[in-house]
């Protein structure tokens, strides 16, 4: 209904000129026909000539309107034809202002004056209907009164709807301004605390790591401390990453992982303890970044779950090269036990979104006492 609405719109404003014009140009040579008003002595090529010219300036109002103000005038001085001049009026209330509206009324006034002069002179009906008082009076009223009053009238009502609609525009901006500070003093504040109570925190643990690394005997101590303080240092860096982000006003861009560092990723879950290898099918090709970022951090989540519930199991990380698309799957076998760090299980669930945004799938389920987690994410979403 409302695109019906509109494309009828778009016709009347398309030949709206062309309506118009035809109208003037029938109601001139009616008048000077009297089939609208006095008839006219003069040869019915002048009647053409002047009801073409009036069609024309009828028809050019949008862009100029002097012609129409002129054809308004010979118009009623020549033929008594109304119809020029009742759109002239229209025009001035809906356009003019100030100094220029003041020169069209003294104007409209001179050419009444002049109707009624020319009127006395030809006499007969012609006298009658523009040089008596009374119909003076009544012509100046439909003639100029009425139609300017009219166009004042459209012309408020158009500054009224322009000067809500500002206001409008303006308190929904002034509304999303309020918004986005509201949320930069959000992410200052969760930036804040993550800062006071995590980073704080980390940073004890990569200290006491670091002692520990000095102080112990056991190689292997050694060797857990120093990793220990290691990936410490790591989160400690991507921490100050993401508080960064959090205190920027704006997007930010900071660099993200892909699979051209999944070696590594792989290399400190081994080094935590872990059991992972890796495998590829497929030909490997060059994949969007989006596309690399999201399967690197299905694996990080994945053998992050690993470590938390079965740090013991075996672990398989597979990448299958597919002809649209990339699958990636991580498989761990079952976990002979033992304690369980704790989770929310939101992880997976970002995940999933993550993967989801980009026209892929994400399953996550228990296989043969083990998990596994698949993905399949598209090049044409992430292109």
């Amino acid at each position: 209904m409302a695109s019906s609405a509109v494309a009828l719109r778009r016709v009347v404003q398309r030949y709206a000129p062309l309506l118009l014009a035809v109208v003037v140009a029938v109601a001139v040579w009616a008048s000077a026909t009297g089939d609208l008003g006095v008839r006219s002595p003069l040869p019915g090529a002048v009647v053409l000539l002047i009801a073409l010219g009036s069609a024309w300036a009828a028809g050019t109002v949008r862009t100029r309107r002097w012609p129409l103000f002129l054809a308004a005038a010979v118009g009623w001085l020549v033929l008594a034809a109304a119809a020029a001049g009742v759109l002239a009026s229209y025009q001035a209330g809906l356009r003019l202002r100030g100094r220029q509206l003041a020169g069209y009324l003294a104007g409209a006034a001179v050419v009444l004056t002049g109707g009624v002069l020319v009127g006395l002179a030809v006499g007969g009906v012609r006298r009658i209907t523009t040089a008596t008082t009374g119909n003076v009076l009544l012509l100046a009223a439909c003639l100029v009164g009425l139609p300017l009053v009219f166009g004042l009238w459209v012309r408020a009502r158009r500054d009224t709807l322009a000067a809500l609609r500002d206001r409008a525009e303006r308190l929904e901006r002034e509304q999303e301004a309020r918004a986005d500070r509201v949320r930069a003093e959000e992410r200052t504040r969760i930036a804040r605390e993550m800062h006071d109570v995590v980073a704080h925190r980390v940073s004890l643990m990569v200290v006491h790591a670091g002692a520990l690394e000095v102080t112990a005997v056991d190689p292997a101590t050694v060797e857990a401390a120093a990793l220990i303080r290691t990936t410490g240092r790591q989160a400690l860096t991507d921490l100050r990453e993401v508080l960064g982000v959090l205190r920027q006003a704006g997007p930010a861009v900071t660099p993200e992982r892909g699979l051209d560092t999944l070696d590594e990723l792989i290399g400190e879950s081994r080094a935590a303890g872990l059991r992972v290898s890796r495998q590829d099918e497929g030909v490997p090709t060059a994949l969007p970044a989006t596309l690399g970022r999201t399967a690197y951090r299905v694996v990080r989540e994945a053998l992050t779950n690993v470590r938390k519930h079965a740090a013991d199991a075996e672990t398989t990380v597979c990448l299958r090269y597919l002809p649209d698309g990339l699958e990636v799957l991580v498989r761990n076998g079952p976990s002979e036990g033992g304690p369980a760090l704790p989770g929310a299980g939101q992880g997976l669930l970002g995940l999933r979104e993550r993967v989801e945004l980009l026209g892929g799938r994400l399953e996550a389920t228990p296989v043969d006492g083990g998990f596994l987690v698949r993905a399949l994410i598209p090049l044409a979403g992430a292109a």
